[in-house]
């Protein structure tokens, strides 16, 4: 049985924590445990908040390994110049697209920072590219990720170069993102069906997106309200 810890003994907390970073460092350094890498880059940034080292496993564990959550953080880095690492949104974009390739759990998150980054070109030295924006979009919108199902109706509303306008896929992915909770998906779909966008009309569906909407708003609310208590 393991030895229980006493978590209001500072000192006795000091050494499990301690133990703890021993365990994830043996883990990745000796063992070459990708999941073990991962755990010591969240202990070194989650206990000893040692940015920089975190940062050093993180790049390793990508790009040796192709770790999927360690490409996806590390990207997140990137962004911020966190850790040391070079500010670049090029540079995070190409780890979004690694981790969107794998089958890691932070699979849909990635796919979808790669999925902005295209859609509006920051990352990129010939600007916006809508249809690379379409494809992270539409694999994490797969995964279940209701802002990505929201930004594909967005681009098919809008149209653009290798994109064409198509309001009937605009209203499957909005109705995707309200099945998925989004309030503006919710809200794009209920002007769809009231107007005869990319459909027939139908103010009966389109009052209850409506309604579907203001109840996904409500609960917006409700959750805040509980936090600020």
């Amino acid at each position: 049985m393991a030895e229980q810890i006493n978590f209001e003994d500072e000192a006795e907390v000091k050494q499990f924590l301690d133990n703890l970073g021993v365990e994830y460092s043996y883990q990745c350094h000796r063992e070459k445990d990708p999941e073990g890498c991962q755990r010591l880059a969240d202990y070194l940034e989650g206990v000893k908040k040692n940015y920089e080292a975190a940062a050093q496993v993180l790049k390793k564990n990508c790009e040796e390994n192709g770790h999927g959550e360690s490409c996806y953080k590390l990207g997140a880095y990137h962004v911020s110049g966190k850790g040391g690492v070079t500010e670049c949104l090029k540079s995070a974009y190409s780890c979004f697209i690694k981790a969107c390739n794998t089958k890691g759990k932070r699979l849909v998150d990635s796919c979808h920072n790669a999925g902005l980054l295209a859609h509006d070109g920051r990352a990129l030295e010939s600007g916006p590219d809508p249809v690379a924006a379409r494809q992270y979009y539409t694999k994490a919108c797969d995964g279940g990720f209701a802002p990505s199902c929201f930004n594909l109706s967005a681009l098919y509303i809008q149209g653009s170069a290798g994109v064409d306008k198509n309001m009937p896929l605009a209203l499957k992915y909005s109705l995707r993102a309200c099945d998925l909770g989004h309030i503006w998906g919710c809200s794009n779909a209920s002007r769809m069906y009231k107007m005869g966008d990319g459909t027939d009309k139908d103010d009966q569906k389109a009052e209850e997106l409506k309604n579907r909407a203001k109840e996904l708003h409500g609960q917006l609310k409700e959750r805040q309200l509980k936090f600020g208590e």
